[in-house]
C-alpha cells in the first residue's frame, strides 16, 4: 500500500466577489516508503497550494473543490482543521516551509517555541523531558543544541533558522515531509549544508519518504527518484529522475529546461532560452492545453482540445504529440 496517495485533486481559491479560481486542476499521484518526489516549475504554477492540500490545510480562500488525499491509506479530506493539526500535521506529514524567519516566533527562543510544538502533540511529557528530546534530536543533526537552542531567531544566521526549522518540523519522526523550497534564498554553500541535513535525517530513517519543492531543475537530478513538472495547476508530466532530465517529452518540461544554466558536460556551453508569453490566468475559462499558447509545437487543435495525462511508455505525459 501506497504511503501517500493524492487522487484526482482540485482546489480552488474564493473571491471576494463569490469567483472561484481553479488553482490545482486534477492532480494525481502516489508515493512509496522510500521514495522522493520533486515537484518543478514555474512561479505560480500552484507548487505551494498542492503542499496546503496534501496537508490538509484549508486555510479561506483556499477550499478543495473535489479529490481526496490518503496517508496509509487514511484520507485527510472533510476533517476539522483541529483534528488535522492534533493527528496528522508533525506526527504523519511533516512541512519545512519556505522562510524559516517567517515560521519561527522572533519574540521567543528557538528552544520554547520548539517545546511548544511537541507539548502540543505529547500531552504526557513534562518540560524536562521535552528539552531532553530538543537536545538529543539537535545533536543529532549535528547542531550544538545547548548554543542554538537559547537563541533568538534574528540572533541566528540564515542557514542555521533554516537547518532549526528542520529540526523542528521532523521531532515527532513523520512518516512523510514536504520540503516547500527549503533552500530558496540561501548562498550555495549553505544550500549544500541544508541539503545534506536533509538526507541526513531520510538516511537515519527520521523520516522515510519526501516531496521536494523546487523551481530548479537540475538541483533534482541529485535528491529525486522521481519528478513531475507542474504548469498552471496540472502535472504535464511525472517520470523517473532520468527520465524528465535528460529525455523530455512534454513541450513545456523542453522549455523549462532549456531556460536553465547547467553545470552539466556538454552544457555549459548552451545558452539559456527564456520562455516566451506568460501563464495562463486561471481566473478565465481555460479551452484546451493551457500551455498552447506559448508551446512552439502547438496545432489548431491543442487550443481547443483539452490534454489528458496519459502513459507515454514508462512515464505520464499531458500531450497529445509527446511522442
Amino acid at each position: 500500500m501506497p504511503i501517500f496517495e493524492v487522487d484526482n485533486l482540485h482546489l480552488h481559491y474564493l473571491t471576494r466577489f463569490g469567483g472561484k479560481i481553479p488553482a490545482v486542476a486534477g492532480v494525481s499521484f502516489s508515493m512509496e516508503q522510500g521514495e522522493v518526489l520533486g515537484i518543478a516549475g514555474e512561479s505560480g504554477c500552484g507548487k505551494s497550494t498542492l503542499v496546503n492540500g496534501c496537508m490538509g490545510l484549508f486555510i479561506p480562500p483556499l477550499w478543495p473543490t473535489s479529490g481526496d488525499v490518503r496517508v496509509e491509506g487514511e484520507s485527510i479530506m472533510g476533517r476539522t482543521a483541529k483534528d488535522v493539526r492534533k493527528n496528522i500535521l508533525a506526527k504523519k506529514v511533516a512541512m519545512i516551509p519556505q522562510g524559516a524567519f517567517n515560521s519561527l516566533n522572533p519574540t521567543r527562543k528557538v528552544k520554547d517555541f520548539a517545546a511548544d510544538m511537541i507539548a502540543s502533540h505529547e500531552t504526557n511529557m513534562d518540560r524536562k523531558e521535552i528539552y531532553d528530546r530538543l537536545r538529543e534530536r539537535f545533536d543529532l543533526i549535528g547542531m550544538d543544541a545547548d548554543k542554538v537552542l537559547n537563541h533568538y531567531p534574528i540572533e541566528l544566521t540564515a542557514g542555521t533558522r533554516q537547518r532549526c526549522v528542520i529540526g523542528i518540523s521532523t521531532l515527532l519522526n513523520p512518516k512523510m515531509v514536504i520540503a516547500d523550497e527549503p533552500t530558496s534564498a540561501l548562498d550555495v554553500t549553505t544550500q549544500k549544508a541544508v541539503i545534506k541535513m536533509i538526507f541526513n535525517l531520510l538516511d537515519k530513517q527520521i523520516f522515510s519518504t519526501m516531496i521536494f519543492i523546487t523551481h530548479e531543475l537540475p538541483l533534482l537530478r541529485h535528491v529525486a527518484s522521481r519528478i513531475a513538472i507542474m504548469y498552471a495547476g496540472e502535472f504535464v508530466e511525472l517520470g523517473t529522475t532520468d527520465q524528465v532530465i535528460f529525455d523530455p517529452r512534454h513541450p513545456y518540461t523542453k522549455a523549462l529546461m532549456g531556460s536553465m544554466l547547467s553545470a552539466e558536460p556538454g552544457q555549459k556551453q548552451k545558452k539559456p532560452v527564456a520562455i516566451e508569453g506568460a501563464p495562463p490566468n486561471l481566473a478565465n475559462p481555460i479551452q484546451g492545453c493551457r500551455f498552447a499558447p506559448r508551446c512552439p509545437m502547438a496545432r489548431e487543435e491543442c487550443k481547443v482540445n483539452k490534454q489528458e495525462i496519459r502513459m507515454v511508455g514508462e512515464r505520464q505525459v499531458r500531450c497529445d504529440y509527446a511522442e
